[in-house]
């Protein structure tokens, strides 16, 4: 496709390139080593379509029933598919038919619905733990209820007997761990450092026990700088390349 819309996602594409070329150069760290997933939610098919006319190979989805049929009405355009949202197992068979790398796994239920839904599909499917990013009170308990309301993820402590659960399982592959920055209105940018500090850590606990499991994603369009910085892999950038999002109605 070659319109406006095109042009106008070409030049986001650019500037968002830009940011974290910027970014590694900053941390002394090659672009080569960051993957940008473009999260297309709520945005039509065609605009898949234009992405992978501009050389975008990553895309990210967070529910199901929107990225089951646009991943059906993309088929053939080599794109890795990446299931960033919360996942309810009834849906996990659903999700293995088209997911290369799903980042939410956060419970051992989840793990089993997925590598239940791989063998049905007849495909190997990586895997990243998602941390709940919250940062404990001084006391250890979390913070108030609903600062991170929603978005999920395992504690801290629950990430080793997940990791262990999903290497352990005949068709998935243990690949990282998942963060979303806690929500902070005051100052955002050291919130996010902060968590993905934390998120840093864990992985590289992570990887004593895992040596494969090396992937991290984090980062989002407005925190992505900060992701770069602690070591991210994967940086999912949706309203920064796409604008923003259509009301769903």
């Amino acid at each position: 496709m070659s319109d406006a819309r095109t042009a106008e996602l070409a030049a986001n594409l650019t500037e968002v390139q830009a940011r974290v070329d910027a970014a590694c150069h900053a941390a002394g760290r090659d672009p080569g080593e960051v993957t940008l997933i473009v999260v297309t939610k709520t945005w039509p098919s065609d605009d898949v379509r234009r992405l992978a006319g501009l050389g975008v190979r990553d895309v990210g989805e967070n529910r199901d029933q929107e990225a089951a049929p646009k991943a059906a009405a993309t088929e053939g355009l080599d794109l890795r598919w990446h299931f960033i949202g919360q996942l309810q197992t009834n849906k996990a068979v659903s999700v293995a038919r088209y997911a290369d790398l799903v980042h939410s796994v956060d419970r051992p239920s989840l793990v089993a619905a997925l590598d239940k839904g791989a063998a049905k599909a007849g495909r190997r499917i990586g895997c990243l733990i998602e941390v709940d990013l919250t940062e404990p009170d001084s006391d250890g308990s979390a913070d108030a209820p609903g600062q991170n309301e929603g978005r999920g993820g395992a504690r801290p402590d629950e990430v080793a007997a997940l990791a262990g659960a999903i290497a352990s399982s005949e068709h998935l592959d243990l690949r990282g761990v998942m963060g979303v920055a806690p929500l902070d209105r005051d100052d955002q940018r050291r919130a996010s450092a902060a968590a993905f500090a934390r998120l840093a850590a864990l992985s590289a606990d992570l990887r004593l026990a895992h040596p494969q499991a090396t992937l991290i994603s984090a980062g989002m369009s407005e925190d992505l700088e900060e992701a770069v910085f602690a070591g991210a892999t994967h940086l999912r950038v949706g309203s920064a390349v796409l604008g923003t999002r259509p009301s769903l109605g």
